[in-house]
């Protein structure tokens, strides 16, 4: 897509190899998503043919090193999410599941041997993980989490619930967190075993392209090398969902680019009034404060992958990016229907599109509250959670 705003010479603060990794993931969502993205919408399809030629392009796990993951720095991982979802958002959420969020949790919290096992093969694309954290009655909260794992000798039973787990109707392992008589422990779950059940969650008007699925954990028997030896309490799965997070940040912005270039290149082909309505006061406006919302976005998502490369990013940082540029890629892509004019709800354009999937993206890995009192109890030194 054409009409990257670069206002302030954003490019020049890319490396050679950062600016190659962006501009080959464009070029594969020019090529293989951008023909196709509304038909799948449409239908409610997210296209696994796809999953082995992302793991070719090497955005599976991208940022993880050695077990045949890719090894690339923060801001390349981070300049792939925003291309990806350009796409489309459920593009970039089914990254960011199988990566930062299944991935991560073994590659930090895992065993050797299960490293081994299963990281070469999800970084390949040969299978896929879904990570169970959000319940029914439990989504902001994951302390209030019910349920529970207990040990039966040498196995441990797992019994309760999850809600809106990404991709967990067609993955081969979930990374499952559970209560336990020692608290929170996470577990590793094949999606084969007797009394796991997992079921795509529709009709939905958001994300459709992509899949999330209720599950049921009905005595699942696991043997006890199934429990990641490094994962006490909450703060493991909550990293991981950092990981994820640090995507979103640079995510977002590709759907807000996505947006403003479709209708920057629809206002200067629209006749109205006998002018293209690009020479327009007001739609000039618009399109102003959307570029300089995306370049603001952008320079906030280089300073956090900077800071993640060197090893200094803090989690209240990343509650920056997520509550910000989600918030102002909404707001982009919102307004950028608007110079679409009543062509904007066709499936030929995409703001619309992005819209309604930032929807999710706003409330999944913690909604606008939840960051705002991150960053509140960051500022004031009180939480005001509960």
């Amino acid at each position: 897509m054409s009409a990257v705003p670069d206002l302030l010479d954003f490019d020049e603060l890319l490396t050679d190899d950062e600016r190659a990794v962006r501009d080959r993931v464009r070029g594969f969502v020019d090529a293989r998503v951008r023909p196709f993205i509304a038909d799948w919408y449409e239908r409610a399809l997210f296209p696994t043919e796809l999953v082995p030629e992302l793991a070719e392009l090497g955005v599976l796990g991208m940022h993880l090193r050695g077990y045949g993951c890719p090894g690339r720095s923060a801001v390349e991982y981070g300049l792939a999410a925003m291309e990806l979802e350009a796409g489309d958002s459920g593009l970039r959420t089914f990254v960011s599941v199988q990566g930062s969020l299944a991935m991560s949790a073994i590659h930090t919290y895992g065993s050797e041997a299960q490293k081994k096992r299963w990281l070469p093969r999800m970084a390949a694309g040969a299978a896929i993980g879904c990570f169970g954290l959000t319940e029914p009655d439990s989504g902001s909260d994951p302390a209030g989490m019910t349920t529970f794992a207990r040990k039966e000798g040498d196995a441990w039973i797992l019994d309760g619930a999850k809600r809106w787990i990404g991709l967990a109707s067609i993955a081969q392992i979930a990374v499952v967190w559970a209560q336990t008589d020692d608290g929170v422990r996470g577990f590793l779950v094949p999606t084969d075993s007797p009394g796991f059940v997992a079921t795509p969650i529709g009709p939905k008007m958001s994300l459709r392209a992509s899949i999330q699925c209720d599950i049921t954990l009905t005595e699942v028997r696991l043997p006890s090398d199934a429990l990641l030896p490094q994962a006490r309490g909450l703060r493991a799965p909550l990293s991981c969902l950092n990981e994820a997070r640090y995507g979103i940040g640079w995510g977002v912005i590709g759907a807000a680019r996505d947006s403003y270039a479709t209708a920057l290149a629809y206002s200067q082909t629209r006749m109205q009034f006998d002018r293209p309505i690009a020479g327009f006061q007001l739609t000039q406006q618009k399109l102003v404060d959307m570029a300089v919302e995306i370049e603001k976005a952008q320079l906030v998502a280089l300073r956090l992958g900077r800071l993640k490369d060197a090893g200094r990013l803090q989690p209240h940082q990343i509650s920056v990016a997520k509550l910000s540029n989600t918030r102002a890629a909404i707001a982009i892509a919102r307004e950028a229907r608007t110079i679409i004019g009543g062509n904007g709800i066709s499936a030929e354009y995409s703001p619309m599109r992005h819209a309604a999937n930032l929807e999710s993206v706003r409330t999944y890995e913690g909604t606008d509250e939840v960051h705002t009192l991150v960053l509140g109890a960051h500022i004031t030194g009180i939480p005001a959670f509960r």
